[in-house]
């Protein structure tokens, strides 16, 4: 032991302008159940446990620019989903209401922007 406490990592939270909206997107796109639901919180939990996506409404919330430029309000942090199919994961992300961004900086790895502004990558081995 090295003398530092037990810390283990539950969530990742992202601030939306309607944590219950941007919650029903991630529902759609990752198939996850809510494990704990408020009007400004919300918790989706992964099927087989381990860490979440919570969701929190801030009112004061701006929408990041991606990719990065200067003077403009910049992602803080994305997510990596692993995909065994690109394409059809593509579709399906579309479906449940992300935009393909613009600028895609890899082959094997598609960039979507979730209805909140939030960059995440779909990609494949």
């Amino acid at each position: 032991m090295d003398g530092r406490p037990q810390i283990t990592l539950t969530a990742t939270v992202l601030d939306a302008p309607d944590a219950r909206e941007l919650a029903a997107f991630y529902r759609r796109l990752l198939g996850w159940s809510a494990t704990q639901e408020e009007d400004d919180w919300v918790v989706l939990g992964a099927p087989g446990g381990g860490a979440g996506l919570s969701f929190q409404t801030e009112k004061q919330y701006v929408r990041p620019v991606w990719p990065a430029q200067p003077g403009q309000p910049q992602m803080s942090m994305h997510l990596d989903i692993r995909v065994e199919d690109l394409e059809a994961a593509c579709a399906h992300a579309t479906k449940a209401g992300a935009t393909l961004a613009d600028f895609q900086p890899q082959e094997n790895v598609r960039v979507f922007l979730d209805p909140a502004g939030h960059p995440f990558c779909l990609y494949v081995d």
